[in-house]
């Protein structure tokens, strides 16, 4: 299928083919209309074309995030996981109508009309695939051209619903772009008086024909409004879109005393304190389409909220298109251009440029489709892309492309003797990029392609934690070896099956845990080789905050950091003991506030041969100290790595130490080596480690130490 993309390097807009997405928790829709959201898409394309220094001016809090990484990971990793975001293309738009052609979900029946919301859901893209809130049934009577206004015609009913008006109040509304021209029709659905207010007459103009009672420029503004109602607007809905706060200023003018501001536009909120406080006047932020607007719960889950939170966005959505059914909204003024899909580039120029008028700007296309509708995509492989590899080397495919998977794993395969063959992700988009960046031979969006395809020998599988087990077992059985990144799985059931699996399958099973082939960690083992009494040893982990929202955190697709991220520790203790763990006692911070549960907590392991090792996990500290240290003690020795850049041996008071100044040597490259080499992991390990992290969390739950026991899991 054909998509639209932005690169983020140099700004341009390309049409492009790429896989067809599949459905999971809704609908795959074929387009007939996207509409193009000229203020949200063009503030991104405009940042785009900015220099690296003008996007980090653009940006500070990322160019924070650059510094920490710089301090902590080296200025090379730092500088690499930058790129590699820049590199990778935006898909755009948030604004669709189409046909549902595969669906997943009992809301929708395939063939049914439905429009979508939703920013890298409903994007401008011949195929869409989009979870089942963000999607409802168009009515009779109601084309696609209008449908796909439906996203931004409940941006403005969220805004007028913020405002929170009656029958016969006045309401002011400045800025009448394509939001305030649809405001205003609302308004006037819901029984109000409106005064229009804008800078371009043919704006004004044209929302007079559209119901508005009263229009004005700034000019003679006060005059207008004292006469349109001579109290004040009861509320002014801000749907302009300027860094000035002008907006908001004169908002403060227009409004009554106990009246009410919704801001909907992204304009200066620098709020004149004196005007608000002696007319104790209302300011209210409006969010997007509604509530349930980014809780992953609700719009990737399907979890609907109660009638008690009335209006949610997909009920916006089907409000608006009800108003639209009923006539009470006029959308055919409102489109001023239509572009074929492959005109899309033409389209955004005409927007970026200004050199003609515009307010609805869509995409048209093709009713069969203009591109391929296969989930595979096959990749030209241009000369500057060719890979020298031995004759009879084994072919991987790989399954996700996440910042992981795009950092520290496919940057690495290009260095090794392995065929690339496909590349599976969720999405068409970062499917098709990947495969042309690290040059994959196909790529696809069905990741059973890649387990039905004989030339692949070896099976990575990258993606979200809830998915390694069950993609795991699918591999083994397809008889590919099997690179799969941590956490092995995320509960116990899922473990038990995994490992069922792999013993039947007689395939190799290699876990990403990849600090146990860091070179340094490998000098400490090698420091301590001869080593005659057990270990102690100290992980402490500085993680700092990741957001509540964070995918990661969801029980179901993440499993928590302790699961998550803390296996890596535990693992590496299991290595540098060389014994398996025996025993977990756990104890975390009780959740307060923004602290969940398992975020800050210590646990300590005791290992088969008595060494023992405790891990210390929080999120309280400050993120420019180091993440990462360990230390070892024993036989009057001690060894120190930090952030795997520093390594510090001590024995008899002599000191040796090892610094890496551009980068981390966190053992990515080694342990992918290992795998394409062929060499044989004791998956005991990894499932003892696994094992010890779900017990931990027991541990935690119960108050009283675990022991970790192997044939639980049939080992």
């Amino acid at each position: 299928m054909k998509q639209v993309l932005l690169d983020l390097q140099s700004g341009s807009i390309q049409v492009e083919d790429v896989p067809v997405p599949a459905a999971t928790r809704g609908v795959v829709v074929q387009n007939a209309y996207s509409l193009i959201s000229a203020g949200t898409e063009s503030s991104l394309i405009n940042l785009a074309q900015q220099s690296l220094i003008g996007k980090a001016k653009a940006r500070p809090d990322d160019v924070k995030k650059v510094l920490q990484k710089i301090g902590t990971d080296g200025p090379l990793s730092a500088y690499q996981q930058a790129m590699g975001r820049l590199s990778r293309p935006e898909p755009l738009g948030y604004s669709c109508a189409g046909t549902v052609v595969t669906t997943g979900s009992d809301d929708f029946e395939v063939g049914d009309r439905v429009a979508c919301a939703g920013a890298g859901y409903a994007i401008h893209a011949e195929y869409v695939a989009v979870p089942k809130n963000l999607c409802v049934r168009v009515p009779d009577g109601v084309s696609f051209q209008e449908a796909a206004f439906t996203t931004v015609g409940s941006i403005a009913m969220q805004g007028v619903r913020n405002a929170e008006v009656t029958v016969g109040e006045n309401v002011a509304v400045i800025g009448l772009g394509l939001i305030g021209l649809l405001t205003v029709q609302i308004l006037k659905a819901a029984g109000c008086r409106v005064i229009g207010i804008d800078i371009d007459r043919e704006k004004l103009a044209l929302a007079g024909n559209l119901g508005a009672d009263v229009v004005s420029n700034y000019d003679g503004l006060a005059e207008r409004v004292k006469a349109f109602s001579p109290f004040g607007a009861d509320a002014v809905i801000i749907t302009a879109a300027t860094r000035s706060s002008a907006p908001v200023e004169a908002a403060g003018r227009l409004v009554r005393e106990k009246g009410r501001v919704v801001v909907v536009g992204n304009v200066g909120m620098n709020i004149p304190r004196e005007v608000f406080y002696e007319k104790e006047a209302e300011v209210v932020v409006s969010k997007s389409y509604g509530p349930g607007r980014y809780d992953r719960n609700y719009e990737e889950k399907g979890i609907d909220y109660p009638i008690l939170v009335r209006w949610t966005e997909r009920r916006n959505m089907e409000a608006f298109l009800g108003l639209v059914q009923q006539k009470r909204i006029d959308l055919d003024r409102l489109i001023t251009h239509t572009f074929p899909l492959d005109s899309a580039p033409e389209a955004y120029n005409l927007i970026n440029t200004g050199k003609e008028r515009f307010i609805g700007v869509l995409l048209q296309y093709s009713p069969n489709g203009a591109g391929a509708a296969g989930t595979v995509t096959r990749l030209p492989e241009p000369a500057t892309r060719r890979r020298e590899v031995p004759a009879g080397t084994r072919t991987i495919g790989c399954i996700g492309a996440g910042v992981h998977a795009q950092s520290a794993l496919y940057p690495n395969l290009r260095s090794l003797p392995v065929n690339l063959g496909g590349v599976a992700t969720a999405t068409g988009l970062s499917a098709q990029a990947v495969a042309k960046k690290y040059g994959f031979a196909y790529c696809t969006t069905d990741y059973r392609k890649l387990l039905d395809d004989p030339g692949i020998d070896a099976v990575m599988i990258a993606t979200r934690n809830d998915l390694h087990a069950p993609m795991a077992i699918e591999a083994l059985q397809a008889g590919k070896d099997v690179f799969v990144e941590k956490p092995l799985a995320t509960d116990i059931d899922g473990l038990r099956s995994l490992v069922r699996a792999w013993s039947e399958s007689g395939q190799r099973l290699m876990v990403g845990f990849n600090r146990r082939h860091s070179p340094l960690a490998q000098k400490m083992k090698e420091f301590f080789a001869n080593r005659s009494t057990p270990m102690v040893l100290h992980y402490r982990v500085n993680a700092g905050q990741i957001p509540p929202e964070h995918w990661v955190h969801d029980d179901e697709q993440g499993g928590g950091m302790l699961i998550s991220e803390c296996c890596h520790f535990f693992d590496f203790m299991q290595y540098m003991t060389g014994s398996r763990p025996v025993q977990v006692y756990a104890r975390a911070i009780e959740p307060t506030g923004t602290l969940r549960k398992y975020d800050n907590f210590q646990a300590t392991l005791a290992f088969a041969d008595g060494s023992l090792g405790t891990v210390t996990y929080t999120t309280l500290g400050d993120r420019s100290y180091s993440k990462e240290s360990v230390e070892a003690f024993c036989d009057g020795a001690v060894g120190r790595i930090t952030d795997f850049r520093d390594l510090e041996l001590r024995r008899d008071g002599r000191a040796s130490r090892e610094r890496r100044w551009l980068s981390q040597e966190k053992g990515f490259a080694e342990e992918l080596r290992a795998f394409v080499k062929g060499e044989v992991p004791d998956l005991a390990d990894s499932v003892a480690t696994t094992l010890a992290t779900f017990l931990a969390w027991e541990s935690i739950d119960t108050g009283t130490p675990r022991t970790i026991d192997l044939g639980k899991v049939g080992l």
